[in-house]
């Protein structure tokens, strides 16, 4: 295999990203399409076999990954449900892939897929147990634990973004009002602000107070809701992604304030938070590093490993 590429595909809810990779994980050729509108899972398959075709003209790939906005089986076979896609009910992405393309394909959430990239060949790289949430339109989580992908036993473990954070607080599409998620996504900022996260980000910049405070108290939402999480998984490390990250700098000092207040140091001994190093990239990074476990011969037990060798 040591030749070989494989095939790395984002799937959002506006684009679809793919990358074709090598074993190093760099991206040979990459491609961006629109996601077809309504985004139906046949009209999805048709687009991305042809995109396939396109980033793929010599048939040189061995294996597909598919990052998907929603949680997949155990297997990384079917994609159980995409809150943002019409029509996504547990949908065998993978044997409809399989069947098009000849190629063996695995897929994965969204945000496990970006974890996966960033143990790969990001800021988790130098961890065994870290956490990653990506904070966009959603919160999405990922959770690597001894170098390996965490999902749980049904495969949806790892949303991160969907604990409680206010009892009462504004309805989630998951049905837990209150999440983190209610707080600290891109939708949220926008309910809260009526901005765009960029536009305050470069407010904050130019030393604008009111910006400056409203990064103040998002970071403290986010560092209450990372404390439950430390307590559970005492990680080394937690990644943060997603578009919102963008603005690290002025949140993190409030998230830092809130945990090391709220945390016993015997749970956060040595903990660091980091911004993700991948950007938009992740999504199809991490996807391919799946494809790569696929092409493995590890099927789904090798699913989102981390990969420290």
């Amino acid at each position: 295999m040591e030749n070989s590429q494989v095939i790395g595909i984002d799937l959002g809810g506006t684009a679809i990203k793919l990358g074709r990779f090598s074993q190093d994980g760099s991206c040979l050729q990459s491609l961006t399409v629109a996601t077809p509108q309504p985004a139906t899972p046949e009209a999805v398959l048709a687009v991305m076999v042809d995109a396939i075709a396109q980033v793929d003209p010599d048939n040189q790939t061995i294996a597909i990954g598919v990052g998907t906005p929603g949680p997949a089986d155990a297997t990384g076979r079917i994609a159980q449900i995409a809150i943002n896609l019409p029509g996504w009910l547990n949908i065998p992405l993978a044997d409809w892939l399989e069947t098009k393309t000849g190629k063996p394909t695995i897929i994965e959430n969204d945000a496990n897929c970006a974890g996966v990239a960033e143990a790969w060949l990001g800021a988790g790289s130098q961890f065994r147990n870290f956490m990653m949430l990506t904070l966009g339109t959603g919160v999405g989580g990922a959770i690597i634990l001894d170098g390996n992908l965490f999902v749980g036993h049904q495969g949806a473990a790892g949303e991160l973004g969907l604990i409680t954070l206010q009892p009462d607080g504004p309805m989630c599409k998951s049905g837990n009002p209150g999440s983190l998620e209610q707080y600290t996504s891109v939708q949220a900022i926008r309910r809260m602000t009526g901005c765009e996260p960029i536009e305050l980000g470069m407010r904050a910049q130019s030393g604008d107070v009111k910006a400056l405070e409203f990064w103040q108290e998002y970071g403290r939402y986010l560092g209450i809701g990372l404390t439950s999480l430390i307590y559970v998984l005492t990680p080394q490390a937690i990644v943060i992604g997603g578009g919102v990250s963008a603005s690290f700098e002025f949140f993190y000092p409030a998230v830092k304030a809130e945990i090391e207040k709220r945390v016993m140091p015997t749970s956060r001994a040595g903990l660091q938070i980091l911004p993700a190093q991948l950007g938009n990239s992740a999504g199809m990074v991490g996807a391919a590093k799946l494809a790569w476990r696929k092409a493995g011969g590890q099927g789904a037990g090798g699913r989102g490993q981390g990969d420290k060798e």
